[in-house]
């Protein structure tokens, strides 16, 4: 029988040995390919929470809720007001949401600060920091509403606006600034208990995030507010999440949520609700963020922001037909005593000044009455006791005023019975 041979080890031996080392091989790299994609599966395991997909779902309270939203928004923006009436809530909007924003992230300058700031005012060296993440926000908000607003200009979210946004509330912080502003961050990062994304990761999770609102939110499609609310929330809290800056991702986030808001529809007096809710109730908003994470369900924080935000807009709503009624109640003054003939103008003037100086919310005794303001006080301080109840009944005699007891009140109910009635 005919052998070959290969060197002194036969051949058969040899393709023996082969067949060995091949076995080996390939066992040794599937090994290494099941450690390799366990190692993968254990890291997305850990970011389990961002899914890209609906992971939430919207419950009955939510869903009538979002409906009083979009009313409330309709209503809020078909009230006329004066523009000057109009400024100043549009300025007290943008110093609470500064204010608010700011403060969950550390800062402690106080509404009235903030407001020195929108005067051009230089706080001391020691809240100069402070003040420049302050100013950084009204100017980010300002620019926004004149781009939205003014200039008609809308963007759908992109990787590059969220850039933008860091660098707008980021810039001229130095030091103040863990990061770069405008760019993504290029280590690794924990917040309390949280192992943000490999930084290496950051860029495509920002593309996917951005590729998803689109898809998922449908803004260019005639988007309705119920879903671009869902949309400002559900981007805040992703941003969070991926935490693609080293510092400043959630005045990122609630920037976006702002910018949003705005794109949709929301009036510019109003723009501050949710901000100005997450401070108010800062405990809940980082245990809800931490909730969804865990649960990898944004449900809870759905519905926590979706009623902070609709008893945001219910207060507001309250304060400016308060502040119509009362445009009403004056001018109502003024129609009353159009008709009264006079024969001393300044006891008119006098009578006519008082009813307008004073508040429609609780009973004055006669002493208060006459000093209700600096400006009123003047008016009667060389008026005796027997004049003055002269006054307040001839405004009794005009409906205008009411006597409870020893005190009286502005007869608010005469012009209440003028609106349309509802059952109570």
């Amino acid at each position: 029988m005919h052998m070959w041979e290969m060197g002194d080890i036969p051949f058969g031996s040899f393709v023996r040995i082969f067949v060995i080392f091949l076995t080996r091989k390939t066992t040794n790299d599937r090994v290494h390919l099941l450690s390799k994609n366990n190692k993968k599966r254990t890291k997305m395991e850990r970011y389990k929470h961002i899914q890209f997909s609906k992971h939430w779902e919207i419950t009955a309270q939510s869903c009538y809720q979002l409906g009083e939203c979009d009313a409330l928004v309709q209503a809020l923006s078909n009230i006329p007001l004066k523009p000057e009436y109009r400024n100043k809530l549009l300025r007290l909007a943008l110093i609470k949401g500064a204010q608010a924003t700011t403060a969950i992230e550390g800062n402690t300058l106080s509404e009235e600060e903030i407001e020195k700031i929108q005067d051009g005012w230089k706080l001391p060296p020691s809240k100069e920091y402070q003040q420049i993440e302050v100013q950084n926000i009204l100017d980010a908000f300002n620019a926004l509403l004149r781009e939205i607003l003014t200039e008609a200009e809308v963007h759908i979210i992109s990787p590059e606006l969220i850039k933008q946004f860091h660098h707008m509330i980021g810039k001229n912080l130095g030091e103040y600034l863990d990061a770069i502003p405008g760019q993504f961050r290029a280590d690794s990062r924990v917040v309390g208990n949280y192992l943000a994304p490999d930084y290496r990761h950051v860029p495509r999770l920002v593309e996917k995030l951005c590729k998803w609102l689109h898809e998922e939110f449908r803004f260019c499609e005639e988007q309705n507010f119920a879903t671009a609310l869902i949309q400002s929330i559900v981007t805040h809290v992703y941003i969070e999440w991926i935490h693609p800056f080293g510092d400043g991702n959630g005045r990122t986030g609630r920037l976006l949520e702002f910018y949003i808001l705005l794109r949709a529809g929301l009036p510019n007096i109003v723009s501050h609700i949710l901000s100005n809710f997450y401070n108010l109730t800062r405990p809940e908003y980082y245990r809800q963020l931490d909730s969804a994470r865990k649960e990898s369900d944004l449900t809870g924080f759905i519905e926590y922001a979706v009623q902070g935000f609709r008893d945001g807009l219910r207060e507001n709503l309250r304060v400016i037909q308060e502040s119509q009624f009362n445009i009403f109640w004056h001018n109502y003054i003024y129609e009353s005593f159009a008709n009264v003939k006079y024969t001393k103008r300044e006891a008119f003037k006098r009578k006519r000044e008082l009813m307008l100086q004073m508040p429609t919310d609780r009973a004055f005794s006669v002493n208060e009455i006459t000093l209700l303001t600096p400006h009123i006080a003047k008016k009667y301080a060389k008026i005796k006791k027997p004049t003055v109840l002269r006054d307040l009944k001839e405004l009794r005699g005009l409906n205008l005023l009411i006597k409870e007891g020893r005190k009286y009140r502005a007869n608010v109910g005469s012009l209440k019975a003028m609106m349309p009635r509802k059952k109570s």
